[in-house]
């Protein structure tokens, strides 16, 4: 039919141009938090550019969502203030017989929002704690930057080093304080470079003096070196230790069912039916009054849109505490706005009125009983 074609292609552009739009604030704004992750010591900053890719990533269901239900309404807005819903309901057309191009151009959105919440984001947000591991567990050296104090991985060493040539194992006016359950060094040198010997990498200290102090006696010991060899920590290959329930394969989480597991899963399917839920609803609040703004209809998608979002948070909450069941948070989150949804839509469809009882009046003196 030509009118269902032009409203998808309409519905396709105002989507796409909404996609646009957001995609370019959430990426800014992930980049500066990525950036202040990385100067905090969590992230590699050579790394904050895949980082943000993988944080972006798992926050397009949310975001498709989003622009699904704004272009779902910017567009039928638009219908009613350039007058062609009149010309639609006249032909003898309702609102529910366009419940059908809307599903037919949202559909193939909600099978992307089902991929990404319950294969791709878990995989991402898995990624993006691997490289966090793998830089909490880079090695000594790897940890040294010139100019700055630096601990080592096992926490019993600080290094620093003033200044060193970029791409070589070469420093100068190295100090490193080590702490020992029986002894306290403190050693200096005026240059330091790196050897490997055998498997072991060791730091190499030229023209220094070494401090130690020991528990169980009370002298300092001063010795002087010209060439003295610490070994250091190599990086750590081992598998990641923790792992945090957004980061679990869908699969995994139901052949494991516990509350942070139901919690996750509420989550994730909750994602794909809000998408859903927000069609219909869409479709039962456009319109336009004369009396407010255009913008108002916008400022209502945004703010069912957080109240809605907030509700989905606050029930994972709710589900990993144990205050409420998995089901019954679905049910009454989902299947309440699907109800309301319906409820809209018939109402607008059918031309209800709700009308309230009258006021009884008091009888005039003198009427008679």
């Amino acid at each position: 039919m030509l009118f269902h074609s032009s409203l998808r292609k309409e519905l396709a552009r105002s989507f796409g141009a909404t996609l646009v739009v957001l995609v370019t604030v959430v990426v800014t704004t992930v980049l500066i938090r990525t950036l202040g992750e990385a100067s905090r010591g969590n992230f590699n900053p050579s790394d904050v550019m895949v980082v943000m890719a993988y944080t972006v990533l798992s926050d397009m269901p949310t975001l498709l969502s989003m622009c699904l239900f704004i272009a779902i309404l910017s567009v039928l807005n638009r219908m009613f203030r350039d007058s062609e819903m009149v010309i639609w309901f006249g032909s003898g057309r309702g609102l529910t017989s366009l419940i059908k191009p809307l599903v037919r151009f949202a559909w193939p959105i909600w099978i992307v929002i089902l991929a990404l919440a319950f294969f791709i984001l878990p995989w991402s947000f898995g990624r993006i704690e691997d490289y966090r591991d793998q830089y909490e567990k880079r090695g000594d050296l790897a940890r040294i930057e010139p100019g700055q104090f630096q601990e080592s991985s096992a926490g019993d060493r600080v290094f620093f080093i003033e200044k060193s040539t970029t791409g070589s194992s070469i420093g100068s006016n190295v100090f490193i304080a080590t702490h020992e359950p029986t002894k306290e060094t403190v050693t200096s040198a005026q240059s330091g470079r790196i050897d490997v010997i055998g498997t072991d990498r060791f730091l190499v200290l030229e023209n220094g003096q070494r401090l130690e102090k020991r528990s169980d006696k009370s002298d300092l010991i001063v010795s002087f070196f010209q060439t003295y060899g610490a070994r250091v920590g190599a990086d750590d290959p081992s598998a990641r230790s923790y792992v945090p329930t957004n980061s679990i394969a869908t699969l995994a989480l139901l052949q494991s069912p516990s509350k942070p597991n139901w919690a996750e899963l509420s989550w994730r399917a909750g994602l794909i039916l809000a998408a859903i839920n927000f069609v219909l609803l869409g479709l039962a609040t456009a319109g336009v009054n004369p009396r407010v703004g255009r913008s108002a209809n916008l400022g209502f998608a945004f703010m069912t849109f957080v109240v809605y979002f907030n509700l989905l948070g606050l029930g994972k909450s709710w589900i990993q505490s144990g205050q409420v069941h998995f089901a019954v948070f679905l049910v009454a989150l989902h299947g309440g706005a699907l109800l309301m949804g319906v409820l809209l839509l018939a109402k607008r469809h059918n031309n209800w009125e709700i009308r309230f009882p009258k006021r009884f009046k008091a009888a005039p003196p003198g009427a008679a009983l």
